[in-house]
């Protein structure tokens, strides 16, 4: 589709949250988009706030902020149509676009999206990569449509993951691949000259939303899953948990290891004892090391010593 005149800059309408929606902002600004209007979320309640506000980012230089409660509605439409934007971005913005406002702008609405698409499509990507062991993941920018993270990618960057790696470690470099993809893409989608690729959504994979009891342990699973869990959700997310003595235990680290001769033929879920700076806890195949933990409403224990104390061997971790 044809641009501006020659030498007049883009004019975006950007919807975004969290630490993408600041790089997005950023990057676009220096690119030379003009940005009429920031579209964002009001701070859930009680949720950890970890990132620099794209709403004071976005106020600070001159961009006006708006927090519709729902953004499709006919009176939020058009008053983005009345900005008539060239572009819409999306930048981690938490709720789906409708078809009249995605159609608002005259060269597409694009998403970034933090999985390398057409896997892993939906919700929370950084975290159900690592849940799922995965050794890579990427970040992707794409073409908008009505199904979520389906339209034609603009722009991939490929990240592996390391084993040592958390949802904010890896969310840290995310972040950085975002701005280099950014940077590569946005002068080729001013100028007209950005490719459209389809997705081929025979490979495509979806997760939904997590919440704070997708945290919960099963001492059945393998070691290694025990350990990708409470990767994917230690701090500064709510954290994985078992219980003991009828408290929520939280295991905000650890690490996956064998067994040894003398644990036996051990249920899962029992308490071995100290190892490796820890205590060891069976689990269905190998054992979990638990390096760091926090009875709740409490402050965190680490160390073989205070671990111990907290559990005992012998003790029974429910499955």
């Amino acid at each position: 589709m044809a641009g501006r005149r020659s030498g007049q800059a883009p004019k975006a309408v950007v919807f975004g949250y969290g630490e993408i929606g600041t790089i997005g902002l950023r990057c676009l600004m220096e690119a030379g988009y003009g940005i009429p209007l920031f579209v964002t979320h009001e701070d859930a309640p009680g949720e950890t706030i970890w990132w620099r506000s794209p709403a004071v980012w976005a106020s600070e230089r001159g961009v006006p902020v708006v927090t519709p409660d729902v953004v499709n509605t006919p009176n939020e439409v058009a008053r983005i149509r009345a900005l008539a934007p060239d572009f819409l971005f999306s930048f981690y913005y938490r709720a789906m676009m409708g078809a009249e406002l995605l159609a608002v702008p005259r060269r597409g609405a694009l998403n970034l999206h933090g999985s390398l698409l057409p896997r892993y499509r939906g919700r929370a990507p950084i975290n159900w990569v690592l849940v799922n062991g995965e050794t890579e993941t990427g970040v992707t920018l794409h073409y908008m449509d009505e199904k979520p993270d389906h339209g034609d990618v603009v722009l991939q960057r490929t990240i592996p993951i390391a084993f040592t790696d958390t949802a904010e470690t890896l969310f840290r470099r995310v972040a950085a691949e975002t701005r280099l993809l950014l940077h590569e893409a946005l002068p080729l989608l001013a100028k007209g000259k950005a490719r459209r690729v389809p997705q081929d959504h025979r490979q495509a994979s979806y997760f939904g939303r997590r919440g704070p009891e997708d945290g919960r342990i099963d001492w059945c699973w393998p070691a290694l899953r025990v350990y990708n869990l409470v990767r994917a959700v230690t701090r500064p997310y709510p954290g994985a948990f078992t219980a003991i003595d009828g408290r929520r235990l939280l295991v905000w680290w650890g690490l996956p290891a064998a067994r040894r001769p003398g644990d036996g033929n051990t249920t899962p879920g029992t308490v071995l004892g100290a190892r490796q700076g820890g205590v060891a806890v069976a689990a269905g195949e190998g054992a979990f090391v638990v390096i760091e933990a926090q009875t709740e409403g409490r402050t965190p224990v680490s160390g073989a010593k205070a671990l111990a104390a907290l559990l005992p061997a012998g003790q029974r971790l429910p499955s």
